[in-house]
């Protein structure tokens, strides 16, 4: 009767009454969780309920003999069949809805918005197309519209959790992870840093996610490119102006494409994409002329992808301050990826 009520209260207890359920995605979230909190409380109660009753029934009498020895049991095939195919299935169910769902989230394809979340010491700022610059202070995003999130981080490792979301992924320096969703329900929900980021670490939840109505967005949209109209997206060399690539050092290159990027990058032909594409002859490749910006694969083009980054098909590539490059870390780059012939 235990069993039945857990199940009877975790099929009916009024999550989104005390969490809403910010995006489509949150729902399928809640069943899985229903299923497993469901499941898990009457399989405890089932077997602690028994624990107690075989502690009791089958406890030591004052009669019996110091050497008495309990009731011995070997070798139930039934039994032992029923309990090896029994979580077998739950296993094999649990797995496809959870994956069903993880497809959803980092794999299925769909148009719609692409916003950056870039995770800061002690804030999170986001960058969106046709805005210049970043937007500091809450991410807004239409809804009932797909929304492709890459997130990444400029210093050190931030946590960006949308409890209303019931999404939660890791923001890493000089690495994007995306995740995928449409939001269904308006309002303000809270973003919070889940990584210990430094000695601030506890301020990184006053910023919120807002789910508007599209004309509602629009409207914020359109404010954010005046307020950031003259703002460059350009993000200046040490001493103002186009990066001087003539100091670049090869070796120096060499390292920092291992430190920096190989997670994305293979030194292969281009179209050996891990994520981006392969690197080895980039600045020589007959077959490839251009690069994946449609400019022309010189030296001063590849200086701009590194320091201002950029999106396209194969995802984004984060700008310099979010692979925490210098002037002089994009020139040995430069140079490095130009000895690749």
């Amino acid at each position: 009767m235990l069993s039945i009520a857990a199940i009877v209260f975790w099929s009916t207890f009024p999550l989104e009454t005390y969490l809403p359920a910010a995006i489509v995605t949150a729902r399928q979230v809640d069943h899985l969780f229903r299923f497993m909190a469901a499941t898990g409380s009457a399989l405890w109660i089932f077997v602690a309920g028994y624990l107690v009753y075989f502690a009791i029934a089958f406890r030591v009498k004052p009669d019996d003999p110091p050497d008495a020895i309990g009731l011995q049991v070997h070798d139930n095939h039934k039994l032992e069949f029923w309990w090896t195919v029994i979580p077998t299935l739950f296993v094999v169910l649990l797995s496809i809805v959870s994956v069903r769902i993880w497809y959803e989230v980092m794999l299925e394809p769909q148009n719609g918005l692409v916003v950056e979340a870039i995770g800061h010491q002690f804030y999170f700022s986001f960058r969106y197309p046709q805005i210049n610059g970043e937007v500091t202070d809450e991410m807004h995003l239409p809804v009932n519209v797909p929304v492709t999130l890459n997130l990444t981080a400029a210093d050190v490792i931030h946590g960006f959790w949308v409890p209303a979301m019931r999404l939660k992924n890791d923001t890493v320096p000089g690495l994007v992870t995306t995740i995928k969703f449409t939001p269904r329900l308006v309002g303000r929900y809270h973003i919070i840093c889940t990584q210990f980021c430094g000695v601030l670490h506890s301020e990184m939840d006053k910023q919120y996610l807002v789910i508007d109505q599209k004309p509602v967005f629009d409207r914020w949209f359109k404010s954010w490119q005046e307020k950031n109209a003259h703002v460059s997206n350009a993000l200046p060399a040490a001493g103002g102006g186009a990066i001087a690539l003539q100091g670049g050092n090869a070796p120096a290159g060499k390292a920092l494409f291992a430190q920096k990027c190989t997670a994305c990058h293979k030194l292969a032909p281009f179209n050996q994409t891990l994520v981006g594409p392969g690197l080895a002859n980039v600045l020589h490749d007959p077959a490839h002329p251009n690069l994946v910006n449609g400019q022309p694969a010189t030296p001063q083009n590849v200086a701009v992808i590194l320091q201002n980054g950029y999106t396209g098909s194969m995802g984004t590539m984060p700008n310099a301050t979010a692979n925490g490059l210098s002037s002089q870390d994009i020139a040995n780059l430069v140079a490095f990826l130009a000895s690749l012939k």
